[in-house]
């Protein structure tokens, strides 16, 4: 266990960069969806 602690104190950069970017892309994704539906929706582009 505290093995496990010592690694993270040491590297927690490189396990949070990549955590962020996983986060982001999952947020961006969802908020992509949100806001084609929203413009399927829209009258401003039904044709």
């Amino acid at each position: 266990m505290v093995n496990f602690m010592q690694a993270v104190r040491d590297h927690w950069v490189h396990i949070l960069v990549p955590l962020g970017f996983v986060i982001g892309c999952y947020l961006d994704r969802m908020n992509d969806e949100k806001l084609s539906a929203f413009r399927n929706k829209s009258l401003l582009y039904r044709r």
